[in-house]
């Protein structure tokens, strides 16, 4: 299987169909040729156009928003996008294994049993599994017809990404900051970290994804993001944030920054996966939705909500008026069976679809100004930059290294 997530036959082979959403041509435009906008890929006066342009983009493979050397490069997707302003990004961080492509594929609506058709984001295989290996590398955009800009991610704790960045010396062959020389694991951790900076930053909606009840670690990675992300505009904001650092001391870039209102954050939807039958029972429910209030309690992700998105019945929703009113979203997911008509409760199916009607449908955070989805990108790659150049990062990473948990 391709690690970048895309897939590809043989040179024999005739191409696959990619589901990959394109926009459609401005008819009877001059600037036809270069031009997208929003439409259906199936009109006729458009099919000879289409496929010039296609021959033009490059393969769904090579995608890839980041390089070997954690550089951001925009240039192969940016085909993709348009002036169009009424987009959502939604981006995805989690450990090995946990179906983060699988929930993305959900997202986009891609159905698995159509014939012909690839998967937008390659599924792990039963060897890549028993290899140990990540599937996805960096980070894989894809657009849905719905204007969805989805953003699959390498694992996070991935003991694989750190197999593959270490030199024989135990030094990291990713420079996460500048130029600087990093142990492995310690930059592996920032690799982790920077990512999940990055996702809040850009996205309105981030689903952070982990494996049975009690896995925490994406918990404190999320704390630990939004400790560090401070000071971060959103992708509509960094031209302006770019010139006023050109000037002025750091505090007060930051407090005029921060004069506009609350600072951007994405709004977070954390989705625990492969549950057991007890542990999606509507008291242990009940119980993880209290302590994931009291753990985020005073972080910037909880916000007000109107109503419980949790994957039990509103006849077992608790009264108790000591929960936290500023409640995430928070879903469960049953491991997939094949007697899910025996089950006492959603299958893995019907969770997964039902995750997908509350992402259409919630209401999600608005960037400072109106963007493109064109500038969106462009800007994100600058946004990239800052947060790899991050004082509060830098200085993150010196208490680090100083506590003795990783080697210098």
């Amino acid at each position: 299987m391709a690690s970048s997530g895309g897939g590809a036959g043989g040179p024999s082979s005739p191409s696959p169909k990619i589901l990959l959403a394109k926009p459609g041509l401005v008819a009877g435009s001059p600037s036809a040729a270069g031009k997208f906008i929003r439409g259906s890929a199936g009109e006729d006066d458009a099919s000879l156009s289409a496929a010039s342009i296609r021959s033009r983009l490059p393969p769904v493979g090579s995608l890839n928003l980041l390089s070997d050397s954690w550089d951001f490069h925009f240039d192969r997707f940016l085909p993709f996008l348009t002036d169009n302003t009424d987009f959502t990004v939604i981006g995805v961080i989690g450990s090995p294994g946990v179906g983060k492509s699988t929930i993305m594929n959900e997202i986009y609506g891609f159905d698995p049993t159509s014939p012909g058709m690839l998967p937008p984001f390659a599924i792990q295989s039963e060897e890549t599994r028993a290899n140990a290996r990540h599937c996805t590398i960096g980070i894989e955009p894809r657009i849905s017809s719905e204007r969805l800009i989805l953003l699959d991610t390498q694992p996070v704790f991935s003991p694989s990404v750190l197999a593959e960045m270490t030199r024989p010396d135990g030094s990291s062959t990713v420079p996460v900051l500048g130029g600087e020389t990093l142990s492995s694991e310690l930059a592996h951790e920032l690799l982790c970290i920077q990512l999940g900076v990055l996702l809040s930053s850009v996205c309105h909606v981030l689903l952070v994804i982990s494996e049975g009840a009690h896995e925490a670690n994406m918990w404190r990675l999320m704390s630990t993001v939004d400790l560090l992300k401070h000071g971060l505009p959103d992708p509509s904001s960094v031209t302006s944030h770019l010139q006023s650092s050109s000037s002025g001391t750091d505090k007060d870039n930051k407090d005029k920054f921060l004069e506009g209102g609350e600072e951007y954050m994405a709004t977070p939807v954390f989705i625990h996966t492969k549950l057991r039958d007890e542990d999606v029972s509507p008291q242990t429910c009940e119980q993880m939705k209290k302590v994931l209030g009291q753990y985020f309690h005073s972080s910037s992700f909880t916000r007000p909500t109107a109503d419980d998105h949790m994957s039990i019945p509103k006849s077992h929703h608790s009264q108790d008026t000591n929960v936290d009113p500023k409640l995430l979203d928070l879903f469960l997911v049953p491991r997939r069976k094949d007697n899910s008509l025996e089950l006492g409760y959603e299958s893995c199916d019907s969770m997964l679809w039902r995750i997908r009607d509350h992402i259409l449908s919630m209401a999600r955070p608005s960037f400072a100004r109106t963007v493109s989805e064109r500038d969106w990108l462009k800007n994100t790659a600058k946004i990239w930059e800052l947060v790899k150049n991050s004082p509060t990062i830098a200085d993150y990473c010196r208490t680090l290294q100083s506590s003795g948990l990783f080697r210098r």
